[in-house]
């Protein structure tokens, strides 16, 4: 039985721009590598609206799961909701639930709900939401979209929310070999392995540490006793 499988989409000007490194996707790949869900793709987007429904359309159809992070906040930018429900073709606007959490949220912090936080409430017709025990604003699952904020910190914590929900398969496994030896010269003996482990990926990540050129070979896969198997090939292959 295959794995089911998972896309993301990080959306936002500020990442395209380079002036935020995103956190999000090393997170979201780790915690799917340990629950059995193969993220397969990862897509940047700019705060634009097209650019978003057709990302978010063509990812849903193609993957079992999406994750999209980024441009759900307070402010004129932040379209990530509107996006969806066009997506999909429904309609937004706040809802009573969501408009609750902020109420009891900024009652706590003293501070007004005024009509740029109420924004935090507009959600699609029909989805669900997802819980930010960080700073109160929810995200939500439409089909199979699951929308989260950009902050690294409420992306985890909304992450943490869903991921108990999904129905995963087998984690994956995943093991290296430092090698002291050129791309060129170990290319021919790793592509036999991988032949011969055609139902493992047989990674090569070159490295240059103190002059001396290598690469660390990384074997993955969701069978244990493969990986072992072919990892005992690599080591006679490559000696220490």
């Amino acid at each position: 039985m295959t794995n089911p499988t998972a896309a993301m989409l990080v959306i936002g000007d500020e990442i395209l721009s380079g002036r935020t490194r995103d956190a999000n996707m090393y997170h979201l790949a780790n915690e799917l590598t340990a629950r059995g869900i193969d993220l397969k793709e990862v897509r940047v987007v700019s705060d634009d609206e097209g650019a978003i429904i057709a990302a978010v359309q063509t990812l849903s159809k193609g993957y079992d799961h999406v994750f999209t992070s980024g441009g759900i906040g307070p402010t004129h930018d932040d379209i990530t909701a509107d996006c969806i429900a066009r997506a999909f073709g429904v309609a937004i606007d706040v809802r009573e639930d969501a408009r609750a959490i902020l109420q009891a949220h900024y009652d706590r912090s003293g501070k007004e709900l005024n009509q740029a936080r109420l924004r935090m409430a507009r959600i699609p017709d029909g989805a669900a939401l997802i819980d930010n025990p960080v700073s109160s604003a929810p995200g939500f699952t439409l089909g199979n979209v699951h929308v989260m904020a950009g902050v690294p910190s409420v992306f985890q914590a909304m992450v943490a929310s869903v991921l108990p929900q999904m129905t995963g398969g087998a984690p994956l496994v995943s093991c290296s070999l430092r090698v002291e030896k050129g791309e060129g010269d170990i290319a021919a003996p790793l592509a036999d392995l991988a032949e011969r482990y055609s139902d493992l990926s047989v990674g090569c990540y070159p490295f240059q540490d103190n002059g001396i050129h290598g690469a660390n070979v990384v074997v993955r896969g969701s069978d244990a006793a493969r990986v072992d198997a072919a990892m005992g090939a690599l080591k006679q292959i490559f000696p220490a």
